[in-house]
Parts: C-alpha cells; sequence; structure tokens
C-alpha cells in the first residue's frame, strides 16, 4: 500500500524525533501537503522538511492535532495485525499486575494505540474511540479484541465530548454480545456494581485504585467525608478498612442509590451514608453546622479542561481545599486529588500550602499518589502522566 504523505515544517521534527507522537497543523509545510486533500483519519506517511520519514500515522485536516504516529517503521501500519500485537503487549502487562480481569487494558498513545482507551470488566469489554484514525478502524478494533482477550461482549463507549475536536459524532453501540446493565467489579476485596452503558466514561475510574489502597491505612474507627463520591469508590473502601462511619457526598440521583447498593453489597451500609447535593454547597453546609471529619476525601471532576481555563480552574481547587479543611478535625487527614493534566503537581502543592497558610493550618504531605500502573506515562508525552493525589496532615497553625 502506497501511503499518502504529510511533510512537516523545518525543525517541526524535533519532538518527534524525541519520542513525541502528536503533529499540530501548524507544524505542517501545507504548500507541499496541503490538509485538504486528506480525509479524515486517512493513513500517512509522516516526512520531515526534507522528505526523510519519520514513520506511518495517520491524519485528520480539521483537528488541532492532526497526525498522529502509529509506528517509526514506515511499512508498519496501523492495521487489524499491528492492533492485535498491541494488545498482547498490552495485557502482558496487566497480567503480571491483576490477579482478576478488572483494569485499563489500553491507555490510548502509552500503549501504541492512540485515539484507543479499552476497559475490562470480567467478561465484558468496554472500549472508547476518540480519534478519526481509530475510528475508521473500528471492525479491526473489535476483531483484534475478541483475538486476544476473548470477551462474551464489547461496548463501545463513544460519547466523550473529546470526539467533537475530530469532527466525530457521539454514541454508544454494542459491537457482540450482549452488554448488562450491570456488571461487577472487584478492587482490593470489595465489590461493586458499575453500569457501563450509562456510566461515567467508561463506567469506573481504575486510575485511583493504589490510591485508594493508600486510604484504608487512615481510616480505621474514624471519621470519613468522602466529596464527589460517583460510586463510592472511596468511602466503600473506608467503610471496608473500618472506618466509623463515611459520608458520601453526590449529586446524582443514581449514583447516590449505587452508592447505598454498594455500601449494602459490601456489608457496611449501616456505616455508610449519602448526602444527595452540589459538593460546594454541602461543604459549606457541613461547615456552618459544625460538623467535623477525621479524613475528607476530595476527588473532584476535571476543573481544568483546557489551557485558557487554568486561572478559573485553580481557584476552583482552591475553593474545594478551603472548604475541605474547614470542615476536617483538628488533626485530620486530607486527601486532594486533581485528574486535570493543565493542574500541574506543583501548583496542586501550592493550592494546598496557601490554603493552609490562609486557615492557619500546619501541613504536612505524608504520601503522594500517581494514576495505577494500567496507565502507563509515556516518556516523551507529559500529557500521559495526569492524575495528582496528596496525602495530606492538617494541624493546628
Amino acid at each position: 500500500m502506497t501511503l499518502a504523505r504529510l511533510r512537516l515544517n523545518k525543525n517541526e521534527d524535533r519532538r518527534i524525533r524525541a519520542g513525541h507522537v502528536w503533529v499540530f497543523s501548524n507544524e505542517v509545510n501545507t504548500s507541499v501537503t496541503p490538509l485538504a486533500q486528506f480525509e479524515p483519519g486517512q493513513p500517512v506517511l509522516i516526512e520531515d522538511a526534507n522528505g526523510h520519514a519519520l514513520g506511518a500515522g495517520y491524519v485528520n485536516p480539521h483537528a488541532l492535532i492532526c497526525a498522529r504516529l502509529v509506528s517509526r517503521h514506515s511499512d508498519h501500519l496501523l492495521d487489524q495485525s499491528l492492533i492485535t500485537h498491541r494488545l498482547n503487549v498490552a495485557l502482558s502487562l496487566r497480567e503480571r499486575l491483576y490477579e482478576a480481569p478488572y483494569y485499563r487494558l489500553v491507555f490510548g498513545d502509552s500503549d501504541g494505540l492512540p485515539g484507543l482507551v479499552v476497559d475490562r470488566y470480567g467478561e465484558l469489554v468496554v472500549a472508547q474511540i476518540t480519534t478519526a484514525g481509530m475510528e475508521r478502524l473500528k471492525p479491526e478494533i473489535a476483531a483484534a479484541l475478541q483475538k486476544v482477550v476473548h470477551p462474551s461482549a464489547l461496548l463501545f463507549r463513544n460519547d466523550s465530548a473529546s470526539r467533537e475536536l475530530e469532527g466525530l459524532p457521539r454514541y454508544v453501540e454494542t459491537a457482540f454480545g450482549e452488554v448488562p446493565e450491570s456488571v461487577m467489579l472487584e478492587e482490593h476485596g470489595v465489590r461493586f456494581a458499575v453500569s457501563p452503558q450509562t456510566g461515567q466514561k467508561t463506567g469506573w475510574f481504575y486510575d485511583q485504585r493504589p490510591n485508594r489502597m493508600r486510604l484504608r491505612h487512615y481510616v480505621k474507627e474514624l471519621k470519613v467525608l468522602d466529596v464527589f463520591s460517583y460510586l463510592g469508590a472511596w468511602g466503600i473502601q473506608a467503610a471496608a478498612a473500618g472506618a466509623e462511619s463515611v459520608l458520601c457526598i453526590e449529586s446524582s440521583q443514581r449514583a447516590a442509590e449505587a452508592i447505598r447498593a454498594n455500601a449494602e453489597l459490601n456489608g457496611v451500609g449501616a456505616r455508610v451514608s449519602t448526602l444527595r447535593a452540589d459538593a460546594f454547597e454541602a461543604l459549606r453546609d457541613l461547615r456552618s453546622a459544625r460538623e467535623r471529619f477525621d479524613v475528607v476525601v476530595l476527588d473532584p471532576p476535571a476543573f481544568i479542561k483546557r489551557k485558557k481555563d487554568v486561572r478559573e480552574g485553580t481557584q476552583a481547587y482552591q475553593r474545594v481545599n478551603q472548604m475541605a479543611m474547614q470542615v476536617l478535625a483538628k488533626d485530620g487527614v486530607l486527601v486532594s486529588c486533581s485528574c486535570s493534566y493543565h493542574m500541574q503537581r506543583d501548583a496542586l502543592v501550592s493550592v494546598l500550602l496557601r490554603t493552609g497558610h490562609h486557615l492557619d493550618r500546619f501541613l504536612e504531605i505524608v504520601e503522594e499518589g500517581h494514576q495505577g500502573p494500567d496507565h502507563p506515562v509515556h516518556p516523551a508525552i507529559p500529557e500521559t502522566s495526569y492524575l495528582k493525589c496528596f496525602f495530606a496532615r492538617v494541624l493546628p497553625g
């Protein structure tokens, strides 16, 4: 197969040669290779300014990230064979890490499959496609997954907002098999019922698994507040680890019901309660009522989704961390997380420092967490390292 060529401007190959795989639209020599000549998702040979091949990839002329390198070997096209190979490589890591098939199987660029995320829920596989290049290969992805992991069903949760950046429609589709309304997963001996078709993202957030294990060391016989609780992943883990009581704050009625069901499923329903409310309003009301908790967990949604949102998003992190500290006991533990790539590690530390200083509280960061190993970091792509999690002891000043 002869590939169309996508040529870069002078010196725009440096980042690619250093290991990155993204090409931005302003890096393309459009006088030699006009972007308008390409179809969304079309396979291309990516070249430097002198016409030397950098590797094979795919292009989307309508996206800011207009091309992604798939292989540095020009003859290794992204097809079913290459997808199958990379799935096998990804699977070998996860099978070393986890005894049961509950994990993120594919984490996009980090697993050599840009634009594809795959989560396993036992016999069910849930995939998300976010680029036009991967969308063209949907049948090949389904066939490769069947060959490598032999799932009973495959669900495409192609409904993320990021698809709009690629000009792709949003939809949810069953590729094969019967997708149940609810599936069961197990994490650290605790079971959770998850809805793959209607839950957030693919239904569960595997990336926080090691940090939720850390939490178990801080909660025994103590009072815990789980803010932005979703399905109660943090709070129910705390209750299972011996917390005296857990209050889960969640704005969604469906999620609040799921928290109660998951608590009962694990025999901790008597110690887990839910408060259906906006997180900021709930924290304000708890402070007004002079409620105090020994441990507060903050695992909010991404407050900073784009670089231009940094200022406003940082203020949101500052505000929610301040409100959390105001309901902490005198010697309490704050677990403060951010899944926003644009909220850098040091910026979140600064938020904690400023907040503690403002409230006349002294902070000790006792542990620092990261995304789990089923979300590996590509060393040349800083965007793949996104999750921050700090365990901070908060004392009187």
